[in-house]
């Protein structure tokens, strides 16, 4: 049975969390200039209230960004030596008194990860598919005051210090929590095409969240960044979807959440999963068998011993998923 914790309060300073006691870290926390969140920031610092009311956009973009310094910081304190940090977070744009500009806001994370400790790692773009190609913001067709529309977000990677070692008895563990050749040509590309999830939240107490957190993104990067039986943390919970991910893919999670008001959202996303686990993996094994039937047996060398199925590599050949599942 795996773990998962959630604590109602601000992250700041992971407390509860022991230093080194974290695996991988995956979270999107709130996108600082990005409206909806305003509260939240404001809520943290006065002084971003202020700036914002005064349209000093850049003001309010250090200081909302100084409040998510305190947990990188602490992010680098619990996680484990070679542990892998994940960061999905969007740019903004935003119009302060008739004046429009972009707030880098991955730059800025970037910044901070450095400034922490971390090792920056190759990142991915989460190119969002839209059925609105023809959508601009500014002026049509008159150059030279439109601008070029945000379609994607960024997955930031970073590494705490050098490569994760394992001892002679997790590497079993490792080789069992390993993923299939085709995924992973799939899910280390640098840009992944994965729809948003729209969510708006019934309880009036609460924000109003759209473009929520995918599963399949934190379901990828838990599998990807991690083994069986790790702990992940998640200082920004919003709708649990990372608690849910770590819990499909065998692992512990841990997490903070701010807004006492997602609490009902929380419990819903994660209580009774089992059926919606069974499928997540029974899904995983249904493509790789079909992966198969499109190669044909022969361009595979190998055979998994858990499911009997063949592989591609050496490498896959122990995979099992955290429930033996019948195709």
């Amino acid at each position: 049975m795996t773990s998962h914790k959630i604590h109602f309060e601000a992250a700041k300073d992971l407390q509860y969390i022991e230093d080194e006691s974290i695996d991988l870290i995956v979270t999107s926390p709130p996108y600082p200039m990005i409206e909806m969140w305003d509260d939240i920031m404001g809520e943290q610092n006065p002084a971003i209230q202020k700036a914002l009311e005064n349209s000093e956009g850049m003001a309010a973009f250090g200081l909302m960004h100084k409040e998510l310094d305190k947990t990188w910081k602490a992010c680098y304190r619990v996680l484990k030596k070679g542990g892998i940090a994940c960061i999905n977070i969007g740019d903004a744009t935003r119009t302060l008194n008739g004046n429009f500009a972009l707030y880098p806001n991955h730059a800025r994370v970037i910044q901070s990860f450095v400034k922490a400790g971390f090792q920056c790692l190759p990142h991915i773009i989460w190119q969002k598919p839209t059925n609105a190609p023809n959508k601009f913001m500014g002026s049509g067709m008159l150059p030279p005051n439109a601008y070029v529309t945000l379609g994607h977000e960024f997955i930031l990677v970073f590494r705490k210090g050098n490569k994760r070692t394992f001892k002679p008895s997790e590497k079993a563990n490792r080789k069992r929590s390993a993923y299939f050749w085709e995924e992973r040509n799939q899910w280390f590309t640098d840009i992944w095409n994965i729809k948003g999830t729209s969510q708006k939240l019934t309880n009036k107490k609460t924000r109003q969240r759209s473009g929520a957190f995918p599963f399949k993104i934190p379901y990828r990067l838990i599998n990807m960044f991690s083994v069986q039986g790790d702990t992940v943390l998640d200082p920004f919970v919003g709708t649990g979807t990372t608690s849910l991910a770590a819990m499909a893919a065998g692992r512990d999670s841990v997490g903070f959440e701010i807004d006492e008001g997602l609490a009902d959202t929380i419990t819903q996303t994660l209580f009774d999963k089992e059926g919606f686990i069974d499928e997540v993996i029974r899904q995983r094994l249904a493509r790789h068998v079909e992966f198969v039937k499109a190669k044909g047996e022969g361009a595979f060398r190998y055979v998994n011993e858990v499911y009997g199925f063949p592989v591609r590599t050496k490498g896959e050949i122990s995979i099992e998923l955290p429930q033996n599942n019948k195709l």
